[in-house]
C-alpha cells in the first residue's frame, strides 16, 4: 500500500535527521587511529582495502590475516571507548 504524502519524508528530510556532528567525530576518531599507524601500514591498509572493495572474502588468506593484523593496531577497543560519548550523549553541550 502506497503511503500518503504527509507519511514519506522527502529526501531533504533524510538528510536533516542523520547527526551530522556525530559522524563527522566518529570520522575524526578513526582518522586518528589510522594517522597513528606507521607510513607502511597505513599504506599497506589502504591497498588492501582497495583490492578488496571491503570484502575480506575478495582477499587471500595471507592477505586476510595481514589485514586483521594491521586493523589490530589499530586498537579498537581505544576507538570504542573515544566514540562512545557520542553514541551515548554524554559530554555533549546541553541548550
Amino acid at each position: 500500500m502506497a503511503r500518503s504524502k504527509s507519511e514519506r519524508r522527502s529526501g531533504r528530510d533524510l538528510v536533516g535527521a542523520v547527526p551530522w556532528a556525530a559522524l563527522l567525530q566518529a570520522g575524526l576518531v578513526v582518522s586518528r587511529r589510522v594517522n597513528d599507524l606507521s607510513r607502511k601500514d597505513r599504506e599497506r591498509l589502504t591497498r588492501l582495502l582497495r583490492e578488496s572493495r571491503g570484502r575480506p572474502g575478495a582477499l587471500s588468506e595471507k592477505e586476510r590475516t595481514e589485514l586483521r593484523k594491521l586493523i589490530g593496531k589499530l586498537d579498537l577497543k581505544k576507538m570504542g571507548r573515544d566514540m562512545l560519548p557520542l553514541v551515548t550523549g554524554k559530554g555533549r553541550k546541553r541548550r
